[in-house]
């Protein structure tokens, strides 16, 4: 399907969805994969199809987000490099499983399944956490998995900004994993990574969230190229999220100068969960050919973002307000 194939209509709700998807990325710092891949699925389009073009959106997303934490030092070159030859491996492993199970009809299936438990146990874990490290943050946390991980002491080992010391060949094995799902579902893998930068290696968490979108950039980049090279990106529906998505960002990222996240993480994480019983009712309408949860699910997850995102953006606008009239007394 080319682009002039998509109603115009279409074609502005993709830029509409991008923006609000955007938005969050740039406030929230999580993937906007979490969205349009499951968005993809929920429209009906192949898990092949959806992955690729995940990959493709996440990999522009995060390239605007990596040049800014580049300005502001939060990148660890040395451990992203790993974490991207880790991730590549990885991502190729799980483009393979992904391949396999299309030959017997079961991608689709498993990976909406993986998608709704995924869904449900980051929106229970953003709930849980209760706050996101703000990119001007500097501490560690030394916790019991990162000591356990510091006691792995398999040569040769590599030290870390925040003075962490490990295993090559745990830091390698852990992108292998993570790399596994993203080449799998279309995720770019940050919202595993950036837990197990901060709580499994000790990382600031400032170079934690640098790192971790330096390393989805160009793992993303990798996985959307495989995809892409077996035509299972779709460029119509890509192109007006990516311009949505552009803008969004840049607004989200600006709008993080003026809110506390913390406010926003429990609606945040509902938001997930409401994606999750989203991708839940697309699977049994599709298994059961129920036409009202096809509808329930593309309302669930497109209206989750945008009202989200409209939150945000409503608050943003309101406190810069207050800002800039405190100013003028």
């Amino acid at each position: 399907m080319s682009l002039f194939e998509l109603t115009l209509p279409l074609i502005m709700l993709f830029v509409v969805f991008g923006l609000t998807v955007g938005i969050l990325f740039g406030f929230f710092g999580m993937g906007g994969s979490f969205f349009v891949t499951p968005a993809l699925l929920v429209l009906g389009h192949s898990a092949p199809t959806a992955v690729g073009t995940g990959l493709a959106f996440v990999f522009w997303t995060s390239l605007i987000a990596t040049l800014t934490h580049r300005d502001l030092g939060h990148i660890d070159y040395r451990l992203g490099l790993l974490l991207i030859v880790g991730m590549t491996v990885g991502i190729e492993i799980g483009k393979r499983v992904l391949l396999v199970l299309v030959s017997f009809g079961l991608a689709d299936l498993v990976v909406s399944v993986l998608y709704v438990i995924l869904l449900a146990a980051v929106g229970v874990f953003v709930i849980h956490d209760g706050r996101h490290p703000a990119l001007e943050e500097e501490r560690t946390i030394v916790s019991p998995s990162s000591r356990a991980l510091e006691q792995i002491s398999i040569p040769p080992t590599v030290s870390f900004r925040g003075g962490t010391e490990i295993s090559i060949w745990v830091v390698l094995l852990l992108a292998v994993l993570i790399g596994g799902l993203s080449g799998f579902l279309g995720v770019g893998g940050g919202f595993l990574m950036m837990p197990a930068l901060m709580y499994g290696l000790a990382l600031p968490g400032a170079v934690a969230v640098g790192t971790d979108i330096f390393q989805i950039t160009i793992s993303s980049a990798y996985g959307a190229f495989a995809y892409g090279q077996r035509g299972a990106i779709h460029f119509a529906m890509l192109l007006p999220l990516l311009i949505g998505s552009t803008v969004g960002t840049q607004i989200g990222a600006t709008l993080t100068d003026h809110l506390d996240d913390t406010e926003l993480r429990a609606a945040f994480g509902i938001m997930l969960l409401i994606g999750s019983i989203s991708v839940a009712s697309k699977t049994i309408s599709h298994t059961y050919g129920i036409g009202l949860l096809h509808d329930l699910s593309l309302t669930l997850l497109l209206g989750g973002a945008l009202v989200m995102s409209m939150a945000i953006l409503y608050m943003g606008i309101q406190n810069i307000r207050e800002e800039r009239w405190a100013a003028r007394r």
